[in-house]
């Protein structure tokens, strides 16, 4: 059985690649502004393609291989906005498979060029809701397999452990004052990672909420709110990596406590701040997540709850030098955020958070009134 053997090995190669990397770290953040509260980045930077979705581009690999989709020599396409391509573009010359990817043409050249250097090629879009039908397009043209994040992730990831990112955090937080964090806060692209938390804190009987942060331009809060399907919006999100202008099927909204929309100006402002304090850039999902993470610290600080919030570090902002680190481009595209990156400091240090209602924030799920109260 030649193709078999070939999926045996290619299993092997996947795995072989695991045991030789190291878990990402957890980082503590200092917030003055917020006594007796602790705040961890779970850096998934350190990855070896860089982000997040390393962790993604593997189990859809191993789910794809084990189901028999994927064949010695057969192109595997993906639709992106870059930062799971880069990954599958890694697995993929791993196991000498050809490599599309699929993304807006706004996606960043870092990106682009981070996935050609592993070998796979790039197809531009000029409307990112038309990624979809042309990764699938080329993979029956190519006579490939669409590999498709948006349907497969929460399928993909083994949730009750395995060393997926919910096992690594409580790993990672045995020893610390308080160990088991009052909540999880999490972006979502496709989603994935959400489900992984939430069904993770389920399955293992903790009391940990799951705040998952969405994008200024995404139907995630929406459906979240409204349980409506056919949510489309008209734009794609401009925070790379995040936020979708469809509901996609690896988003569980049942497994989420509660949702903050945020204002794509303040995703990049505090994603400026944080790369003030930490001494090193991080990208613009990283900037929600923060976000995202000082509402919660504001309800817990509002009801006199002391405890631990673990958020992720999506990616590293050298993707981003020539958009969200370039004055000239956030101007051009109306994200100036220097009065977004101080208010985010000053919100750091002394607790005093943004008008929500004014600067245009949007809140649902369990609690929210506390969230809001911060």
């Amino acid at each position: 059985m030649p193709g078999r053997a070939w999926v045996h090995d290619a299993v092997r190669c996947i795995e072989a690649d695991f045991q030789r990397s190291s878990d990402t770290h957890l980082i503590p953040v200092a917030l003055p502004g917020f006594p007796g509260i602790d705040l961890y980045l779970k850096d998934e930077s350190s990855h070896p393609t860089g982000s997040l979705k390393h962790r993604l581009a593997r189990s859809l690999f191993l789910y794809a291989l084990c189901n028999g989709w994927l064949r010695a020599g057969g192109t595997v396409v993906e639709a992106s906005s870059g930062s799971t391509a880069i990954s599958e573009a890694y697995f993929a010359r791993l196991l000498g498979l050809p490599f599309v990817a699929v993304m807006p043409r706004t996606t960043s050249r870092e990106k682009i060029a981070a996935i050609e250097f592993q070998g796979g090629e790039c197809a531009l879009v000029d409307d990112p809701k038309d990624v979809y039908a042309r990764a699938a397009e080329i993979a029956r043209a190519r006579r490939g397999h669409y590999m498709d994040q948006f349907t497969y992730a929460e399928r993909a990831t083994d949730w009750r452990a395995n060393n997926n990112i919910a096992e690594s955090v409580f790993t990672q937080m045995r020893l610390e004052r308080h160990p088991v964090p009052r909540w999880l806060v999490s972006s979502a692209g496709t989603g994935g990672t959400v489900a992984t938390l939430g069904r993770y804190v389920r399955y293992c009987r903790h009391d940990t909420r799951v705040l998952c942060a969405d994008a200024e331009r995404s139907v995630f809060l929406d459906y979240y709110r409204d349980r409506d399907p056919g949510i489309v919006r008209a734009q794609g999100s401009r925070i790379e990596g995040i936020g979708r202008p469809r509901v996609e099927a690896s988003f569980l909204p049942d497994v989420v406590d509660a949702m903050v929309r945020v204002p794509d100006r303040w995703s990049l402002g505090a994603m400026h701040a944080l790369s003030r304090r930490l001494g090193r850039r991080v990208g613009g999902s990283t900037g929600t997540n923060l976000v995202a993470a000082l509402w919660a610290a504001g309800a817990m600080r509002a009801s006199g709850t002391a405890g631990s919030i673990v958020a992720i570090l999506c990616d590293a902002g050298d993707r981003y030098r020539q958009t969200y680190f370039d004055d000239a481009w956030l101007r051009a595209n109306g994200l100036a955020c220097d009065a977004e990156r101080d208010a985010t400091l000053r919100w750091m240090d002394t607790g005093e958070a943004p008008d929500a209602m004014a600067e245009g924030f949007a809140f649902a799920g369990a609690g929210i009134g506390s969230v809001q109260a911060g």
